[in-house]
Order: C-alpha cells, then structure tokens, then sequence
C-alpha cells in the first residue's frame, strides 16, 4: 500500500451535507440579528416592568415610614413603675441601667423578623408621664404660669448630642430614692426659651416633701435633631407653648430635662407618675412591597395579640405597645391600590403592541421564505421536519437574546423579585419560538398555487372572521362598561379584562377601519381613472391590491398610538393637576398679606409691589373670616362662619377669569344706590343698603333670595345673592360671599393678588419685609414646586413615560415592518414601469401614494381612537392618588380627572404619516440608483 492510500484511509470522511442552523445563520445574519434585536428590546422590556415595579413600590414603603414623623412610626413599649408593694431596694434596682438595658436587647431579638429595628436610634429609659411645674422665679412665665418640666433618661447622650456649655451630666455615687441632688442638660433651644444656664439649679417637689435639686450641668445640641433618638419624644429636645385644659387663650412653657441613665431611682419619689419605656425605631432600608402583609400582622400582634403576650413575659404584666405604624402602612396600601391598576392600563397596551410587532415580523419573515419552504415541501421534506428545522433556527437566535434582555433589566433595575422578570423574558421567549415555525410552516400544508392575489378591494370577509369581530366587540364594550362603572381606584381594583379595555377598543377599531377601507379606494379610484396621468390610478390601485390580511399592521399602530395618547393624557393631566392645586394654594401668580390675612397693608407697600417689574395687575382684596350668617327659614343657626372678601369688581373678576377659579361678570357687584343717598363713599351709606354678592353655594342656599342683614366688622349691612360660584381666588374656604369693597363702611386692604408674567421676586420680598414683620410673599412657582413626587408617584410616572416612548417606538417599527413587507415588489414595479418610460419624479409620487392610504388610515384612526378610549375611559379613572399627596392645595381636590392630550394625540400621528413618506422616498431613490437589468431577472416571481 502506497502512503498515499494510508493518509487517505486516516482521513475523516466528510459529511454528507452542512448542518441546516449554521447554514441558515450564515445565509441569512441580517434576519438573524434583526430578530435577536427586537426579541431583546421586547424582553428587556417584560422583565423591565415588574422589576420597575417592585422597586418603586419598596421605595415607596421605605420612604413613608422613614418620612414620618417618629411619634407615628415608632414602636413605644411601657410600663407603670415597679409595684409600691416592693421594698425600696428592690424598686430602684429594677429602674437602674443595666436591668433597663437587658430588657431593651431582649425586647429587640424577640421582634418579628420582618420588624427591624434601627438600633442606633431606639432608646429606652425611665420618665415622668406627667410633667412637672417648676417654681423658680427666673423662669419665663408669658402668661403668669409656671412652665412644666418632663424629666427622662437616655442612654448614649454623648453619641447623639454634642456638648456646648458645661459638662456632661453623671451620677456621683449611688442614685437612690431620697437622693437629694442629681445632674441633667438641656438642649439649645430649650436652654434658650428657659433662659438655662449651665449649672442653673430646679427645684422639683417629691412625695416625701424634700424636694429634689436638679442641677443643670450640661447645655447640649442634638446632632440628629429629625432621628427618631429626639424627634420621637420631640419635647427632649424642642420647648413648646401650651394651653391650660380649660382655657385656651392662655399659654405656659413645657419642656424637657435629660438625665443620666443611673439616675432614674430619683424619678420614683416625685409626683410625675413615672414610668419605664423602650422605643423601638423601625429600620425601613430592607423592606420590600411583598413584606407589607406580613409587616401588618406583625404590627397588629404587638398591639393585642400573640407579640404582645411576649413583649410582656420580658417587660412586665402590665407593659403596653403604642404606634401608629399600621396607619403609615394602611396609606401606604390604599396609595398603592389606586396607582397599581392605573399603571397595569400601560403594562397591557405596551405588551400587546411588542405582541403585535412581533407577529409582524415572523410574518415578514415567513413570507421571505415562503418560496424556499414551498421548494423544500414539493421535494419530500415534512411538515415536523420543516417546523422542526425553523424551531432550531429560532432557538438559537431567541433564547440567548430573551436571557440577554434579562440580564440587562436585572442590572439595570436592583433590588426587586427575579421570578417575574424571569417568567415575562421566558414568556416572550416561548411566543417567538411557538409562533414562528408555526406562522411559517403551517401555510404550506397543501400545496399553494402562485400568483393568488388576496385583493383588499375585492375582499369579502368569511363567516368565521365575523363571528371573532363579533366577539371582540363584545369583550371590548363589556371592558370600557366595567371600567366607567367601577374605575381603577375602586375596592374591588382592576382585572387584566378591565386593564385591556383601550387595547380592545384600539382592535376594534383597527378591524373597523380594515372593512371601511375598500370603500373610499373603490370611490378614489373611479375619480382618478378619469384623470390624465397614469400615477394616480396606479398607487390607487396598488393600494387597493394590498393584502386583505394588512390588519396587524394597521392593528399595531392603532394600540401603539391609543397607548401613547393614554400615557401622555395621564402624564399631562398629573402636571395640570399640580398647576391647578398651585393656583388654588395662592390665587394668582403672587400672593402678599399678614398673619391670617386680617392685617391692613399699609398704602407705601402696595405702591411698591404695584410698581415692581413684572407686574401686570395687582387685585387688593379686604378678607374677614368668622362673618356670622344669619338663621334659616326655620330659625336654625349655624355655628360656622363665613369669609367675606371685598374687592374692586373688575380687577378681580379679570383676576378670576384668568386663573379659572369661579369666573364672574363684574357688573354683578355693581350697587344701586336707594334714592336720596349717596352711596360714593361707604362710610356714608345707610346701614338698610342692599349690597349684591356672589357667595358660594352653600351661603346663597343659607341667604335664600331675600335681602338678609350681615354684621361685620367691615360695617353693617343687607345683602342679596346676585351669583353663584364653586371656589375664588382669595381663598380656599368653601364658604365665602363676594363685595364690592367700595360699598364697605370700613375699608382696608389686608391681601394682594399680583399677576404678571416675570414677576421680579426679589423686589416684592423686599418690599414686604420693609413693611413689617409677619408680612409673607406666597409664589405660585414655589408652591408648584412644593409638589415633590414621592417614590410611588416618581415610578408610576417613570413607567408612563416609557410606555409613551415605547409606544411611539413600537408605532415607527410597525410602519418599516408594513413597508418592507411588500418592499421587493414595490421595486419590482418600479423598475418595470421606469422601462416604460417612467421618471425618478414619478417613481417617489408613485411609492408615497401607493403608502400613504395605510398610513392617513392609522393617523386618523388613531387619533379618533386615542381621543375616544381617553374619553370612554376618563370617568373611572381618578389621577388624584398620581398628581397630589404632598404640597400645598392638594387637599382641595376631591378628584383629578383625566382628559386627552392634544400632543399626545398629534404627534405619534403625524409621526406615522411623516415616516411613512420617508421610508417611500428612501426606497424610490434606492431602486432609481440601482439599473432595471439588477430588479428584472429572468424567472424572478416578483
């Protein structure tokens, strides 16, 4: 045997034919990755959404328990002081420090799980409930009332306060119960209200008649003051001026004094009924939103229930629990219930859009290998070995582009649940897979004739396809009912039916306007056949030869422009509603008067802010609150009083005009003087004058139509409803009268409302602190900004805005999956038609006309469509819960309803019809560079 017949037999024999993946991907990359591309955004996006979610509610639920105040949020568990019927030994030694201190660590490793405490903030201690008047002459009494002393031990003073004056209180020796001088401090501001100073001495009664000298050693300054070590029991650390029970036109001052921890045995012999406490800070870093069932529960058993029977086996018999930690978490929830289904509106648009684009672009690809497949299926390929075949292709390129869109949204969005990311990017996964050798083998069961035209213009929908539009409409209407009637903020929330109520009526809508299209084509081409020109008729009548299965695309722009209408409408609305709340919170751009609006403004500052830059009007207003109304026709009283607001009428029914709260016509307030007197001046005016108001409804229903006689201190008079409006601009109460100032026997001004456009605000602040103190400027641009969006409200809107980006992503993609469909045959023609004799010109007008029905058909539709699911849906939809929870005005909204956007509305429109012409003209021109000879091969079926 030769070597050459060795190294033929060593060699391996090569395979019979290439593996059928490898040779499709390199066949084919730019299909591959144009697949794996959307495949990724898609599932990105899946797995985006719920991780979004679950982030932004856990944000949420840290921050309203960290924001709250510390008397709500924490956790104060106390006890009554130890039994009298103890020996004095025995009862100081259970108050002393260390057994305290036992307790507390116990306390702390026997919560539940899920309520964890903040360690450096909880604090315990023993305190006197009762405060303590003090009777030291060079204390400050404002109103001849000596001020009252709360006495409490806190542990680790040092690590949370620093020194300022003095020393650090200790104890010298053992505290005991007839001790006759312990040592404590005070903060800054208490030292400063009290006039303490260091080494200033307190008195403080006990039952045994021996006072107890505390010498104040110390003067410290919190170093945290808004931690919960201080703000929890805030009078440690800030005095406070307080009524008597009974008499509230008098105040006294009540304050705090710190004492070191060994020195409570002392507390026992005052009068203050003292108590132990250990106050549990709650640490919110580490929660989630799924914590919050079990975090309720677990509240709920340390106030009354299994916790507490624990709590007490450590603490004592009689200790009892007190938070309001489970109102934090009750508004917590009801905030979360009503954003919740509003958002999941948004999830269900953008899903079904990414559903529907996907769709179209395994058709697309489907009928780019229509031909190969119907050649693999007349030379004895199966139908399993065919889909069998696209599966492996599929898999290949969707799988590791779903687990990369996974991967993305897991590194983008921390801190959230990674099931249902996992499941949405598996979900998206399993639709391509499933639906692609489905959509592409499927239709070459039996064998397909070519050249079979599926003619939109000649069309006549089947039985079957009736019946579906049928039942669609159906869903669709029950959907749009259910929503109107319950809303998305009802009790029973919302189901994905109710959530998929604008997706519905976008698909009924796009099937509507499918069987509607064949008629104005049928209509436009009878005109144009008539015309001169052969470009016309022939775009009309490549438009009307559309495939009668063109449903998808026009369905994907439908929902992707209804869903960008919707998100852009509740973005929108949110920001009138804050602009609303804002003018409501001042009344115009500018808002200048006294503490309670009730002092006269003197005449120097209203020529000032008259002719500060900026200002375009000034409004003065004269406010009086507290006017008595007189009885009812049944002689009833009413206990509450009415605003009374005087005003120039026509500067400010300009000014209610203008900003939109309860608009007048100013003659209304026009006075008619009785004959004989002169009513020019008000002082003047006789006392039986009819002066017209416009008053809200409440007082025009309490005044009836008959003069009725008002005493102010404005002047006394008789008044006559002349109108009636909801709100006004001078103030929030919704029981208020309007008159004309001029006709007031005593007039003053006591606010202004300035309008203008850049109001020079310096210059107002300026002269209002040159006019005296307690003369306040409000802005409209700071109360506006006062409306900071919480973690809840920043993420539902963060995901509003991604659903409105999407949506106009998903609509753009749509419109080049629709175009590039039919783009082979589109050149095809062109080419042909430019060997007749056809121009470059003509080849763009042909291709834009020949696209623009489609695409003036989406525009309008979705339009009309956006605006009517906006519509239908607006009265079930409250966008309170979105716009407001913080700033001022936010109280004076009972509800934000949500109307359609015109933006919204236009611009993903024009948009569709925008690009649309230039894809059209970018394919003209990319068919004119290329030669006819390159587009007509012999044997091509285009």
């Amino acid at each position: 045997m030769s070597p050459r017949s060795r190294s033929d037999r060593g060699r391996r024999a090569p395979a019979s034919c290439a593996p059928w993946v490898r040779t499709r991907l390199r066949t084919a990359p730019g299909a591959a990755w144009a697949l794996g591309l959307l495949v990724l955004l898609t599932a990105f996006l899946a797995a985006a959404f719920p991780r979004a979610v679950d982030r932004y509610e856990a944000e949420g639920l840290r921050h309203d328990i960290a924001a709250a105040d510390p008397r709500l949020s924490v956790l104060e568990l106390s006890a009554p002081q130890p039994d009298l019927q103890l020996d004095r030994t025995a009862r100081e030694a259970a108050v002393r420090d260390a057994p305290l201190a036992a307790v507390h660590r116990q306390v702390l490793s026997g919560l539940p799980d899920v309520v964890r405490p903040d360690t450096t903030q909880s604090a315990y201690g023993f305190r006197t409930a009762e405060p303590i008047a003090a009777g030291e002459s060079w204390l400050p009494r404002p109103y001849g009332i000596d001020p009252a002393l709360t006495y409490s031990t806190l542990p680790a003073l040092r690590d949370h306060a620093t020194l300022r004056a003095g020393t650090w209180p200790t104890v010298h020796g053992e505290v005991t119960t007839d001790g006759p001088e312990i040592e404590g401090a005070v903060t800054e501001e208490t030292a400063k209200a009290l006039r303490i100073k260091a080494g200033s001495v307190v008195s403080v009664p006990t039952q045994a008649g021996t006072p107890l000298t505390v010498r104040i050693t110390g003067i410290v300054a919190p170093k945290r003051p808004e931690a919960s070590y201080w703000s929890a029991q805030p009078l440690l650390r800030t005095p406070s001026l307080v009524p008597p029970p009974k008499d509230r036109t008098r105040f006294y001052w009540t304050a705090g004094v710190l004492l070191p921890p060994d020195a409570a045995p002392a507390l026992l012999a005052t009068a203050g009924q003292p108590e132990v406490f250990w106050r549990i800070a709650p640490d919110a870093s580490r929660l989630a939103a799924t914590d919050l069932p079990e975090l309720r529960s677990s509240v709920a058993s340390l106030e009354g229930g299994p916790g507490l029977v624990k709590l007490r086996a450590v603490a004592g018999s009689n200790a009892a629990l007190r938070t309001d930690l489970d109102e934090i978490l009750s508004g917590y929830d009801t905030l979360r219930t009503a954003i919740g289904p509003v958002v999941t509106v948004a999830a269900v648009g953008i899903g079904a859009v990414a559903a529907v684009v996907l769709l179209m672009t395994i058709g697309l690809l489907g009928a780019r290998r229509r031909s190969e497949l119907a050649l693999l299926r007349s030379r004895g390929a199966s139908l399993h070995g065919i889909a069998g075949r696209l599966l492996a292709e599929t898999v290949v390129t969707a799988v590791p582009a779903a687990a990369l869109g996974l991967l993305i949204a897991v590194l983008t969005i921390g801190e959230a649940r990674l099931w249902p990311a996992v499941a949405a990017a598996a979900a998206v996964a399993v639709v391509v897979c499933a639906a692609l050798p489905l959509r592409t083998a499927l239709p070459h069961r039996r064998p397909q004739l070519h050249g079979a035209r599926d003619d939109l213009m000649h069309a006549r929908p089947s039985r079957p396809r009736t019946v579906a539009e049928l039942t669609l409409l159906v869903l669709a209407v029950g959907a749009v009912v259910a929503l109107r009637r319950r809303g998305t903020g009802g009790e029973g929330g919302s189901d994905l039916l109710v959530s998929a109520a604008p997706v519905l009526v976008g698909l009924i809508a796009a099937l509507v306007l499918v069987r509607i299209l064949p008629l104005p084509l049928r209509l436009t081409s009878r005109s144009v056949a008539r015309r001169r020109g052969a470009v016309g008729f022939l775009s009309l009548a490549r438009a009307g030869r559309t495939s009668a299965g063109g449903t998808l695309p026009l369905l994907a722009l439908l929902i992707a422009l209804t869903t960008a209408a919707f998100g852009g409408s509740v973005l929108a609305g949110i920001e009138n509603a804050r602009d609303g709340a804002a003018v409501r919170a001042t009344g115009a751009d500018a808002r200048i008067g006294g503490p309670g609006n009730s002092v006269a403004l003197p005449d120097r500052l209203i020529r000032e802010v008259e002719g500060a830059g900026g200002v375009r009007e000034v409004a003065r207003v004269q406010i009086e609150y507290g006017v008595p109304l007189p009885t009812d026709g049944a002689g009833n009283t009413r206990t509450k009083g009415a605003t009374l607001v005087g005003v120039d009428p026509a500067a400010y029914a300009r000014l209610a005009r203008a900003t939109g709260l309860g608009a007048f016509p100013a003659d209304r307030l026009k006075t008619s003087a009785p004959k004989g007197a002169d009513a020019s001046e008000g002082a003047d005016a006789s006392d039986d004058r009819v002066l017209p108001v416009i008053a809200s409804r409440s007082v025009a229903e309490r005044l009836g139509d008959r003069p009725r006689d008002l005493s102010t201190a404005a002047g006394n008079f008789k008044v006559r409803v002349a109108g009636t409006v909801t709100r006004t601009p001078a103030v929030s109460d919704s029981d208020f009268l309007i008159v004309d100032a001029a006709s007031l026997t005593r007039r003053q001004t006591t606010s202004l409302l300035v309008t203008g456009g850049s109001l020079d605000t310096k210059a107002l602040r300026t002269a209002a602190h040159h006019a005296g103190k307690g003369i306040s400027v409000q802005l409209r641009s700071e109360a506006r900004g006062a409306f900071v969006d919480t973690p809840m409200q920043r993420g539902a809107g963060g995901i509003y805005t991604a659903a409105l980006a999407a949506g106009a992503g998903y609509a753009l993609l749509a419109v080049l999956l629709s175009l590039l469909q039919t783009a082979p045959e589109r050149t095809a023609l062109l080419a042909r038609l430019r060997t007749m004799g056809l121009t470059s010109r003509q080849g763009r007008r042909l291709l834009g006309l020949e696209a623009m029905p489609q695409a003036l058909l989406a525009a309008v539709g979705g339009l009309f469509v956006g605006w009517a699911t906006t519509a239908l849906l607006a009265p079930g939809v409250d966008l309170l819960n979105l716009a407001l929870s913080t700033g001022p005005g936010s109280g004076t909204l009972d509800t934000v309803p949500l109307r359609a956007d015109p933006w919204s509305l236009t611009l993903p429109a024009l948009g569709v019809v925008v690009l649309t012409a230039a894809v059209a003209t970018v394919q003209a021109w990319w068919a004119g560079s290329r030669g006819p000879i390159t587009e007509l091969r012999s044997g091509d079926p285009r």
